[in-house]
């Protein structure tokens, strides 16, 4: 249990996709890697993983973690007593081998019908002008933070930062986020990455946003977490992102809507084909 405990600490501290490759935990040999969690954590929210607050990924990312430790017991449990030998288990494994089959052969006729759509220069562009609002991006923020239990350890820590500033402060502050901070970031030196409007929690929230680059909180912030001691190390204004960030993104949506009408059309066609009773 200590083992997994420590495995499951270290998951909190490498939530970057850089890290993918490392191996997380290891089960009677087998291992689990981060690679595994990323992408199992992104199909689970529809790709909307990094959105959800780093304070719940973390969270999430150790939830999901002992869920495929979990399954990974119970396969090695199956495989010891005899289940994959078993008639019950053949059988049921060549029922989901027909279904795969067949679940198989549909993806790559469908994926070949996309492919084959192309949409023109002139209908990304004209979508870009006609629909610019989509491509706004809220104003965002770069900070990091320390997080204690206690409102007066917050405070110790502001006292040793309140007289440093430039590179002096945020040497100063990483170290101290190292050391003393117990949230998820801690290691990586309370480094939160960028985040816009809304997505961190209220008291978190209004208070980032309000302060200057290159600052440091003169109080602690309290949230349900404990507290915070925050510094702000970069700011971007609201602004529209240009035509070639997105392109990509509209090819795709136009692709999708274009198939959407290929599709009815070649079902209609099939089924007028077919000997439907």
């Amino acid at each position: 249990m200590k083992l997994r405990t420590k495995l499951l600490s270290a998951l909190l501290i490498t939530g970057s996709l850089a890290l993918s490759a490392q191996t997380l935990v290891t089960v009677d040999g087998k291992a689990i890697t981060q690679e595994e969690v990323d992408q199992g954590l992104m199909e689970a929210t529809q790709g909307r993983f990094n959105q959800v607050p780093p304070e719940k990924q973390a969270e999430l990312r150790k939830q999901f973690l002992q869920q495929l430790i979990s399954k990974q017991l119970i396969y090695n449990d199956a495989k010891k007593t005899g289940i994959l030998k078993s008639k019950e288990y053949k059988e049921e494994y060549k029922k989901l081998e027909e279904r795969m089959k067949k679940e198989l052969a549909i993806q790559v006729w469908q994926k070949k019908q996309l492919d084959s759509i192309t949409i023109s220069p002139k209908a990304l562009k004209d979508y870009y002008n006609k629909n610019k609002e989509e491509f706004n991006q809220k104003e965002s923020v770069k900070a990091r933070h320390i997080l204690v239990a206690t409102e007066d350890e917050a405070k110790k820590i502001i006292s040793t930062l309140k007289h440093l500033s430039g590179d002096k402060l945020k040497e100063k502050f990483i170290e101290e986020a190292k050391t003393k901070s117990t949230g998820p970031s801690g290691p990586k030196g309370g480094d939160l990455g960028y985040f816009s409007k809304g997505q961190m929690v209220p008291a978190f929230n209004d208070k980032v946003f309000s302060m200057k680059v290159g600052t440091v909180t003169d109080q602690p912030v309290k949230t349900q977490f404990g507290y915070h001691v925050i510094y702000l190390e970069d700011k971007k204004d609201a602004t529209t992102r240009k035509f070639d960030e997105v392109k990509p993104f509209i090819e795709q949506r136009l692709k999708l809507e274009a198939f959407k009408k290929v599709m009815k059309s070649k079902m209609d066609d099939l089924e007028k084909k077919a000997n439907i009773k």
